[in-house]
């Protein structure tokens, strides 16, 4: 165990085997609402909702995108990374009519988090918040108490 680990907090998320079994589960880790993702032998953690526009991203299809394995959110397909929280997206050369689209990074877009699997445990703990990436808004106060009162209506 390195001594950033040590010093991270690791939140117990659920037993390995349930989380195969379901593939993806959702959970509070300090606040904040994660997505645990079971794909190909891989435990991955995101930010729950899309950093496009809140989609539900437990709701949505996991896919083979360029040899990336990707989570596309149900609301308006926006494709993003589950290693590294690219979003993904398909472009052409304007200039060659006859040119292949392919698959280009918008960037790191949608927060990932650190996963560890101990004796048959999943843990997870969140990555350095001090730098913002888009999907943080989904996570603030402010837009969860405004989820609420629509909720009220």
């Amino acid at each position: 165990m390195s001594a950033s680990d040590r010093e991270a907090i690791w939140t117990f998320v659920g037993k390995k085997d349930d989380i195969i079994r379901c593939k993806k589960t959702t959970t509070v880790v300090q606040g904040r609402d994660v997505l645990v993702i079971y794909r190909e032998g891989v435990l991955y953690a995101i930010d729950s909702f899309c950093y496009h526009s809140g989609g539900p991203l437990q709701l949505g299809d996991i896919e083979d995108v360029n040899g990336k394995q990707c989570i596309v959110c149900p609301w308006h397909k926006y494709k993003i990374t589950l290693a590294e929280g690219e979003g993904l997206y398909q472009s052409i050369d304007p200039r060659d009519p006859r040119s292949k689209a392919i698959w280009c990074s918008k960037g790191v877009k949608q927060r990932t988090h650190s996963v560890q699997e101990r004796d048959g445990d999943v843990f997870v703990t969140l990555s350095d918040l001090s730098s913002k990436v888009e999907s943080d808004y989904y996570q603030s106060k402010k837009y969860k108490q405004a989820m609420r009162a629509t909720m009220k209506r």
